[in-house]
């Protein structure tokens, strides 16, 4: 199947999602049950990556940057952009695409090969509307406090690194102070937003149409990860060049 039939037919599929819900109390305890598995379990994972990645970046800066004529503080600026900018909205979704993705898509699809979709629609269940509308908007809610703590132990991983003698933590902490931006917080949130949409609504897709057996619910949750980085990677180009340049 080429990419435009991909496009229709997730196109299709999107339409039924997002349809006046049924039984709206259903709705919302889904909603919760979603927001606890796709965003609460994935927050312990979110600060280790973040605290390892903050420290890696600061003694990278500090020696890969051994100038007597550079500020001991840009090791502090720099890390604070890499995170707030990158970090912590594209490469922490990344990261999710790979766990929160996958997931999404081999639950649908088990349910597929199972015939569970094929019931609910016997029943009269609007299945996309259903099965997907939750984790969509689940994911989409918790996404931006997953970003959030992203940055904060980003930073704090850097901070903690700078107490072992690689820096002096006063300049680290001038340096994420220095000449701050708020507005990219904003940015990364913005783009946090649309990334936790294409890994919900990609992985719901390819869970969906998984016809077959086990195999084909691995190759949909492996399809899955791959597509939504990949669509992952060029709206990050789109959105800053729209939000920042």
């Amino acid at each position: 199947m080429n990419i435009f039939a991909h496009t229709g037919r997730y196109a299709s599929l999107m339409g039924e999602v997002f349809t006046k819900p049924q039984r709206w109390r259903l709705l919302w305890k889904q909603y919760v049950r979603e927001v606890e598995k796709q965003g609460l379990q994935s927050i312990l994972i979110t600060i280790i990556i973040s605290v390892f990645i903050g420290s890696a970046i600061t003694m990278q800066m500090v020696l890969n940057t051994e100038n007597p004529l550079l500020p001991k503080y840009c090791t502090g600026l720099v890390t604070r952009e890499t995170i707030l900018l990158e970090f912590s909205s594209t490469i922490l979704c990344l990261i999710l695409a790979g766990k929160v993705g996958s997931n999404i898509a081999s639950e649908i699809g088990t349910m597929r090969i199972t015939e569970q979709i094929d019931a609910l629609k016997i029943m009269g269940v609007k299945a996309p509307n259903y099965l997907i509308l939750p984790k969509i908007l689940g994911f989409v809610t918790i996404t931006p406090v997953l970003v959030t703590f992203s940055m904060f132990f980003g930073l704090l991983g850097g901070y903690i690194i700078s107490w072992t003698g690689v820096m002096p933590p006063s300049q680290y902490i001038m340096g994420i102070q220095y000449a701050f931006i708020p507005y990219y917080i904003t940015y990364s949130m913005i783009k946090s937003l649309f990334f936790a949409f294409i890994i919900s609504s990609v992985a719901s897709y390819y869970g969906y149409y998984a016809y077959g057996g086990a195999l084909e619910v691995g190759k949909a949750s492996t399809n899955a990860v791959v597509n939504s980085s990949i669509i992952i990677l060029l709206f990050n180009v789109i959105l800053t060049d729209l939000l920042l340049i």
